[in-house]
């Protein structure tokens, strides 16, 4: 049966998408992915773990998959370079804007008025803290593998061996949680893992498309020279939907851990694969854009521990601070 001419140029765009429709098809599977999460905190995970443990495999699988790609695509000299910056971008994002703009319009409070302050609140509380900890730590741990001027194959294996004993830790928690709460996972959490594992694939091909147009098409501010900011950029998206949902809803702990959680994913685990793959040869503005996510996790450490939120006027702070960062180039 022949195609009518008018379908012609519709099944031409589902078959060979653009760029615009490669975006369009990730943030809308990125959503979808995000949505799964509610369930999954009532089938066994909960408040921050849900933050540290689940949530960053889902939305810091874009990273994953841009440094899998780089780090198999040749030109690993160049590529290298192209991971860093992506992870940077991205984690200096999700610490200042994607978390000021919920805490600005809402304020991002972990012991909210309207909610009886529960044991179990108080222990999100410090959970919270401790990933901030584990994420000025993190950072340190990779300016001390990459002071000599390159992050090699021994510097990946350590650095993504420290991300799997911080998982391992997290792990061990909702098991001690469970096993407190004489509680286990449901399993229709099954239904979500396949859901999600689609996602993932719509996720990785829309990457991939996306990375093959920049370098073979893009011009201007989409030239490949600019793939590690846009990339971080892109995949800061469904982070800054997330953040503003969980707000939305009254829930600041998951929302906050999400972002260290993202945060975490790129560094040390996103750096640390491609370094297994190939060296990453440290650029010039490095450390610069280090000394910011250090100072911006102390800043959001210092926040937490003194008030229980981010005010609204650290909202503001933040914003201002990102718009800065762009400013003076300090964003590589």
């Amino acid at each position: 049966m022949a195609i009518p001419d008018f379908l012609t140029p519709y099944i031409k765009v589902l078959v060979t998408p653009g760029p615009w429709h490669l975006t369009a098809y990730f943030i809308a599977a990125s959503l979808l992915m995000i949505t799964r999460l509610n369930a999954v905190e009532k089938n066994g995970f909960e408040g921050t773990i849900v933050g540290t443990l689940v949530m960053p495999y889902f939305s810091g699988f874009p990273n994953l998959c841009f440094a899998y790609l780089m780090a198999t695509a040749g030109k690993n000299a160049s590529n290298g370079h192209t991971v860093l910056e992506n992870c940077l971008v991205n984690n200096v994002t999700n610490l200042t804007l994607v978390l000021a703009l919920p805490a600005f319009f809402w304020g991002m409070n972990l012991f909210p008025k309207d909610r009886i302050t529960t044991h179990e609140t108080k222990i999100n509380y410090l959970s919270l803290l401790l990933s901030l900890l584990a994420l000025i730590f993190f950072t340190a741990a990779l300016w001390l593998v990459g002071r000599d001027g390159v992050i090699g194959t021994n510097d990946g294996w350590m650095l993504v061996g420290l991300f799997l004993f911080w998982q391992a830790f997290h792990i061990f928690e909702v098991m001690k949680i469970n096993a407190r709460k004489d509680r286990k996972i449901n399993h229709r959490i099954l239904m979500d893992l396949v859901i999600i594992g689609i996602c993932a694939w719509v996720i990785f091909s829309c990457i991939n498309g996306l990375v093959e147009w920049i370098n073979l098409q893009g011009k201007g501010l989409f030239a490949k020279e600019n793939l590690g900011i846009l990339s971080g950029l892109l995949m800061v998206l469904p982070n800054g939907f997330l953040a503003i949902y969980y707000t939305m809803v009254n829930r600041a702990d998951i929302a906050y851990s999400s972002q260290l959680g993202d945060c975490h994913i790129c560094i040390p685990l996103c750096i640390g694969i491609f370094a297994l793959f190939s060296p990453i040869h440290i650029p010039p503005s490095f450390e610069t854009a280090v000394y910011c996510i250090m100072g911006a996790g102390s800043g959001l450490f210092l926040l937490t521990a003194l008030f229980g939120r981010l005010p609204r006027w650290a909202g503001a702070v933040l914003m201002g601070l990102y718009g800065f960062f762009i400013y003076k180039g300090f964003i590589l």
